[in-house]
């Protein structure tokens, strides 16, 4: 399970900010939070951010969005920005990205795993589901590229994971653009794009 990236911190394009791979349980249960997750995502949208500026972007209050991001600091997720004027507070991410192992073998961390993987799982699909009931009213060119895909292969785990490796090699192409705005076409807007990976037997109640 990632977020932003799923490939080793070499390959990330960003080696000032590398891929965090989790494995602590305290800086997992403290990222499981659903304004946490959103302030990471404006981040990677635009950064810096101070917690008033986070605030417009997320819906939250400013209080409540300094609050979070001194959490985040805490545990290593965001780091102040510096060089602000005044008494302004700006953040930026400290990872480009992080990904999380489902499979810990300890009950803590696998818990903790888990939690903050369903959250994920469920503010990505409850995203899809809110496009998906706007789309008609897209603009004709991105109604067009809005959309789904789906596959059924016979893979083994081992394939499976090498395939969701390729397709974030392929996706790379991009990651330039996240790091340097500079490098982003004036007609561009930030695309989400989802893999989700899962035996088709599971969705079978009687499987």
């Amino acid at each position: 399970m990632s977020f932003e990236d799923s490939r080793p911190a070499t390959e990330s394009g960003d080696t000032e900010r590398p891929l965090r791979r989790l494995s602590d349980p305290r800086a997992m249960r403290a990222l499981a939070h659903p304004t946490r997750i959103a302030l990471l995502e404006a981040l990677a949208k635009r950064e810096p951010l101070t917690a008033t500026e986070a605030a417009e972007l997320t819906g939250e209050s400013p209080t409540n969005c300094a609050f979070h991001l001194r959490t985040l600091a805490k545990y290593g997720f965001v780091e102040e920005a510096g060089g602000a004027p005044g008494r302004r507070r700006p953040w930026r991410l400290k990872h480009i990205g992080f990904s999380v192992d489902n499979t810990h073998e300890d009950a803590e961390t696998s818990h903790a795993a888990e939690a903050l993987a369903g959250l994920l799982w469920d503010t990505w699909l409850g995203r899809a589901g809110a496009v998906n009931a706007r789309r008609a009213g897209f603009e004709g060119a991105w109604r067009q590229v809005t959309g789904g895909y789906q596959n059924v292969a016979h893979m083994t785990p081992d394939e499976a994971e090498e395939l969701a490796a390729d397709l974030a090699r392929l996706l790379d192409r991009y990651r330039n653009r996240l790091v340097d705005p500079a490098l982003r076409p004036a007609d561009s807007l930030p695309v989400e794009l989802l893999l989700f990976t899962y035996p088709l037997d599971a969705t079978d109640p009687e499987g």
